[in-house]
């Protein structure tokens, strides 16, 4: 394989709870669109639901004045979704394992724990101001790239 770039989506997104819905169809769409399976696709998507909420809800606080950076990218080896907002930040390793019995009835913070299930990679990066997340599924045989 040559890692050549198959295909890729750059969108600017409002921090609303429409953004939240586009990034999953997106995402969906765009892995379907690059020869990954129903199931994978699928999951790609739950992960990029999942990051698109912490970007409008948490990072972005809702706020008119933030929007949420897409980047989704398919290649010979993998799907890259990087998503970016403008908020305060955080730092993923001080966040609540939510497996711990005093965090299993808690009504949020499973969504890095589930990102982590569903995508080979997950990664943060700290922006001025805002939080960059990477996520990678890597192919496996028979998602080749389209």
């Amino acid at each position: 394989m040559n890692d050549s770039i198959t295909g890729r989506i750059e969108l600017t997104l409002p921090s609303t709870l429409a953004t939240v819905d586009r990034m999953e169809q997106e995402s969906e769409r765009f892995a379907m669109e690059h020869g990954f399976s129903e199931d994978d696709a699928a999951n790609i998507a739950m992960a990029a639901r999942e990051a698109a909420v912490n970007a409008v809800m948490h990072g972005n606080s809702y706020s008119s004045a933030k929007q949420v950076r897409v980047h989704l990218q398919s290649d010979d080896t993998a799907l890259t979704i990087n998503i970016q907002d403008e908020g305060t930040g955080f730092n993923a390793a001080l966040l609540p394992d939510p497996l711990l019995p005093e965090n299993i009835l808690r009504s949020s913070g499973r969504g890095i724990f589930l990102m982590r299930a569903l995508m080979d990679e997950v990664n943060f990066r700290q922006l001025n101001p805002g939080t960059e997340l990477t996520m990678i599924k890597h192919r496996t045989a028979g998602t080749e790239a389209k």
